[in-house]
């Protein structure tokens, strides 16, 4: 028998930081072990059909969402596919791509959780949410950067398509099991890389690590008055939630805390990961000036999703 694959969905708007997140989950697991997928590739017009119809890539009748949730459903059962790839370059279709899945497979995208039948054949779902001033800084950066456009031109793409993002993309966070929001501290209003903060739901649709007795060491309190790290909990979206809160400036000496307690838990993540080893580039974000920045959170929220990959794959040993 062909052994199930395990199936990580990354889910958010444009710029939200789903690759920076994928590239250092693949780094953790080993990349000849990752298939990454991205779920943009099932456009069903090209830019110039699309401006033509006066319609956004973030419109579910713009993809081929019937193609998408079939080639998940193959995957996850370790067959190939042939996938469609969508040059963001050229704003056309390239040649479709044979895959054949490897043990783990990461699907990013922005309607990853569009429908019933995708939404079935994820074993852990992440949606990223960013603040909008965030995330509009970062897609501006991006598109001028990497894909030539003014700024202008990006923040009237913005614009454009925000009817969309509030329709069809954001309504697809209830369906997460970890939504994670990366957001600039008070005193760093303007930051946008490695000092910013990151608040994660943790929703009950998964189990989630024992955290409490992470940071109930000495009373009954989740966090030392001065911690850089807390856990409480909230309600998201009208329903309870755990959440849990890493700053920018968290310590090294917090930070192997809860890596060792994800490890302890997970004994498979410990083989194949240290924040402190210099093998594995995990909690790698790029500067404002292209210089290459550790975050802690960053590095956190990888190694979390990381544990529950490695924790659904131990269910099918």
């Amino acid at each position: 028998m062909v052994q199930r694959r395990i199936i990580l969905g990354i889910v958010g708007d444009s710029a939200a930081g789903k690759t920076t997140l994928t590239r250092g989950i693949a780094q953790i697991l080993g990349e000849d072990r990752v298939t990454v997928i991205c779920t943009d590739d099932y456009h069903r017009y090209n830019r110039k059909q699309r401006a033509e119809l006066g319609i956004t890539a973030l419109d579910p009748g713009c993809n081929y969402l019937d193609i998408m949730q079939q080639h998940l459903t193959q995957l996850r059962t370790g067959q190939p596919i042939l996938k469609p790839i969508y040059n963001h370059n050229t704003g056309d279709f390239d040649p479709p791509e044979y895959i054949k899945p490897c043990q783990f497979v990461i699907v990013e995208g922005l309607l990853g959780y569009s429908t019933r039948g995708a939404r079935d054949a994820y074993d852990v779902k992440v949606y990223l949410a960013p603040p909008e001033e965030l995330r509009r800084k970062w897609k501006i950066k991006r598109d001028m950067r990497k894909r030539g456009y003014t700024e202008d031109q990006v923040v009237a793409a913005l614009d454009k398509r925000e009817p969309d993002s509030e329709q069809f993309i954001r309504p697809q966070r209830q369906w997460a099991d970890l939504v994670v929001s990366f957001y600039p501290p008070q005193a760093r209003s303007e930051e946008t890389g490695g000092h910013l903060n990151v608040r994660l739901v943790l929703r009950p649709t998964i189990q989630h690590p024992d955290l409490v007795s992470l940071f109930d060491i000495e009373s009954s309190s989740h966090a030392a008055p001065d911690s850089s790290m807390r856990l409480g909990l909230d309600r998201d979206m009208g329903k309870p939630v755990d959440v849990l809160e890493i700053d920018g400036d968290a310590t090294r000496e917090e930070v192997l805390r809860m890596e060792h307690t994800l490890c302890s838990e997970v004994p498979d993540l410990a083989s194949v990961c240290s924040i402190d080893s210099s093998e594995v580039d995990i909690g790698q974000v790029v500067g404002t000036t292209g210089e290459t920045l550790q975050s802690y959170p960053l590095a956190l929220t990888q190694l979390l999703i990381t544990y529950h990959m490695l924790k659904a794959s131990s269910l099918f040993q």
